[in-house]
C-alpha cells in the first residue's frame, strides 16, 4: 500500500504553472450540464452535457491498483451521468499490465479505449502506423477537445512532444509543466545534522565526503557504537540520477545539453567521475556495503532504526518514519570538478508514455475525445484528482477554488480513501495537475517542499531530453542496441564502484561501449532530437 500511497502522492503534489491553468479554460468555459451544445456527428455534442443524445457503452482497458470495484467508484458514476457515456472495465493489476496490454495487440481483441496504460513511443508508433491506434489531432482541431486545444495552442512544445513522425497524435500525455521531480530526490537525516552541529549543507563533492566521513567516526545517533551508515542505495537506481547530477550529467541514459547536443552518459567524462566518486565511498565504507543485496524494506529499517545519514526516497518520513516535517531538509546538488556541475534533470512537464489512446474498434471517437477532455480542464482535473465535491473534501470559496479537507470515513488514512473514490491512485492517468486544485488544501509540509525546491532544484533544473519518437526502423536498432549496453553497462557500474574493476579500466571499457554501438545511440537520438527540435 505504501508503494501505492507514494505514487499517487506524486500525482498529486506536483503542480501546473498559472501559464496553463489559464491555457485550460474555466468552469464556466466548459460548459454546464444544462448547456444545449451544438449537434455535430452522430448525436455528439461540441459542448454541454450530456456530451450524446442517446446513451452509448464503451470498453475501457486499463491498470488496477486493487484498491476498489471501477464500477462502483463515485467518479466514475459521476461522469456517466455527466456525459451519457456507460463504460465497461477490462482491468490488470498494475505489476501484469504490460503482459496484458502486449496480448490485447498481439490477439487484436482491443477495447475501445486505453487509459491510464503506459504507451510507450515506440507502441505508439508502430501501433499507431498499423492502424490500430487512431489519430486524436483531427478531434482536438475540430472542436472535441477545446481544453486539450488550449494546452496545446499555449504550449507548442508539449504538441510537438507527442506527435509521431508520420505526423499524427496516436496518445495523450499527463501534464503538469511545473512538475519538478524527475525520481524521488535525496535527503538528510536532520538529527544527524544537528548531532554535528551542521549550520550549513554540503556544496561540493569534497565538501559532501567530509560530512559522510564524521558521519561514521562521531556517531551522531548517540547510541555509543558505530553503526551509523553515512549513505544508502538499493542498487543505486534510486540515487543514480541525483548523483550524476553532480558530475555535469542530466539523466542516465541519454540526455542533451544546454546546446542540443546529445550525450550517451555512460560513456562521458562525468560518469567517470561518477564512479570514482562512489568507489571512493566504497572503499572508505561511507557508502553502505549492502547497497547491491539489500531490499527497499531493508533500506527503511534502518532508516526508521536513525541508522542513516543520506538517503533517497519520495519524502524523508518515508524512510526515517514519524509524521512529516521541515527537519530533514532535501539534498542540495554540490559541486564537483566538473565545468558546469551541479546540474539537475528536473521533470520535463508532460509524462513521457502516453496515458490514453482511442483504438479503432472506438464507434464514437467524437465522443470519446470530449470525454476525456473533461480530465485536461479544471473541473474534470478537480473530480479525478480528489474525487466528488462533499465526500473527501468541500469548497469555502468556489469562485476562487479554494477547499478544505472534509474529515475521512472511518478513520481512514486520506490517500487510501481517494483510491476507493477515483481510478487516479497508484497509476499515471490522463489529465492535467494544477496549483488550482489544491488550494486551501496545500499542508505546512507542503509548502516547505515548495520552498526547498525552488531554492535548491528550480535554479539548475532542465528537462534532460524531450520526449522524440524514433522511426519504427530506428527505434528497433535502438532498442536491440540499448537492450545489450544496460546490461553491460550495469554490470560494470557495480565493478567500478565496489572496485572489483579498477578505474584504470575506464578506457578498455568505454572501447567495449563504442564496440556495443553506444555512438550509434547518440546519433539515432540526436537525429530524432533534431527532428523534435525543428518540428519536422
Amino acid at each position: 500500500m505504501k508503494k501505492l500511497r507514494k505514487a499517487s502522492s506524486i500525482l498529486l503534489c506536483l503542480t501546473l504553472s498559472a501559464s496553463l491553468l489559464a491555457a485550460c479554460g474555466t468552469s464556466k468555459e466548459e460548459g454546464a450540464s444544462s448547456a444545449a451544445g451544438s449537434s455535430t456527428a452522430e448525436g455528439v455534442k461540441k459542448d454541454g452535457f450530456p456530451i450524446v443524445d442517446k446513451p452509448i457503452t464503451l470498453s475501457v482497458m486499463s491498470q488496477d491498483a486493487g484498491v476498489a470495484d471501477w464500477n462502483k467508484m463515485p467518479v466514475l458514476q459521476e461522469m456517466e451521468k455527466l456525459t451519457g457515456i456507460k463504460l465497461t472495465y477490462q482491468l490488470s493489476p498494475i505489476d501484469s499490465f504490460d503482459t496484458k496490454k502486449n496480448l490485447v495487440f498481439a490477439s487484436g481483441d482491443l477495447p475501445d479505449i486505453f487509459y491510464g496504460a503506459d504507451l510507450k513511443p515506440a507502441e505508439q508508433v508502430t501501433y499507431g502506423s498499423q492502424g490500430v491506434l487512431i489519430p486524436l489531432e483531427k478531434y482536438i482541431d475540430e472542436g472535441y477537445a477545446p481544453n486539450i486545444k488550449k494546452i496545446f495552442d499555449e504550449h507548442p512544445d508539449i504538441r510537438k512532444s507527442f506527435t509521431t513522425p508520420d505526423g499524427h497524435i496516436y496518445a495523450l500525455p499527463n501534464i503538469d509543466l511545473s512538475a519538478v521531480w524527475y525520481r524521488s530526490p535525496m535527503w538528510y537525516n536532520g538529527k544527524f545534522l544537528k548531532a554535528l552541529n551542521i549550520k550549513e549543507l554540503p556544496k561540493t563533492t569534497e565538501e559532501l565526503y567530509t560530512y559522510l566521513k564524521r558521519v561514521k567516526e562521531e556517531d551522531p545517533n548517540g547510541n555509543g557504537k558505530q553503526d551509523e551508515i553515512p549513505l544508502t542505495s538499493v542498487k543505486l537506481d534510486d540515487l543514480r540520477m541525483y548523483f550524476l547530477g553532480f558530475f555535469g550529467i542530466y539523466d542516465e541514459e541519454v540526455y542533451a545539453d544546454k546546446d542540443g547536443k546529445v550525450h550517451y552518459t555512460p560513456q562521458e567524462e562525468g560518469y567517470k567521475a561518477y564512479l570514482t566518486f562512489m568507489n571512493r565511498l566504497w572503499k572508505e565504507n561511507l557508502l553502505d556495503h549492502e547497497t547491491f543485496s539489500q531490499t527497499p524494506e531493508q533500506k527503511k529499517a534502518k532508516g526508521q532504526n536513525n541508522q542513516i545519514a543520506v538517503f533517497n526516497d519520495y519524502y524523508p518520513y518515508f524512510t526515517l518514519g514519524g509524521e512529516p516535517s521541515g527537519d530533514n531538509p532535501l539534498m542540495t546538488p554540490v559541486k564537483s570538478e566538473i565545468p558546469g556541475s551541479p546540474v539537475y534533470g528536473k521533470h520535463p512537464g508532460i509524462s513521457a508514455n502516453g496515458t490514453f489512446a482511442i483504438t479503432s474498434k472506438n464507434p464514437a471517437p467524437e465522443a470519446t475525445m470530449r470525454w476525456i477532455d473533461y480530465q485536461y480542464g479544471y473541473d474534470g482535473a478537480t473530480l479525478f484528482a480528489q474525487g466528488p465535491e462533499n465526500l473527501l473534501w468541500k469548497y469555502t470559496n468556489k469562485e476562487t477554488h479554494e477547499k478544505e479537507w472534509l474529515p475521512v470515513p472511518g478513520g481512514k488514512e486520506r490517500d487510501e480513501f481517494r483510491g476507493t473514490l477515483t481510478p487516479n491512485y497508484g497509476i499515471l492517468t490522463p489529465g492535467m495537475n494544477s496549483s488550482e486544485l489544491t488550494k486551501g488544501l496545500k499542508t505546512d509540509f507542503d509548502t516547505w517542499i515548495d520552498k526547498e525546491n525552488a531554492e535548491k532544484l528550480t535554479p539548475i533544473g532542465k528537462a534532460p531530453f524531450p520526449n522524440v519518437y524514433l522511426t519504427n526502423d530506428e527505434q528497433s536498432e535502438a532498442t536491440a542496441l540499448l537492450s545489450d549496453l544496460k546490461t553491460y553497462v550495469k554490470q560494470m557500474e557495480g565493478k567500478f564502484v565496489t572496485g572489483q574493476e579498477p578505474m584504470s579500466n575506464w578506457d578498455k571499457y568505454a572501447d567495449q561501449l563504442k564496440k556495443m554501438g553506444s555512438d550509434r545511440i547518440v546519433e539515432l537520438y540526436q537525429g530524432a532530437y533534431d527532428r523534435w527540435n525543428t518540428g519536422k
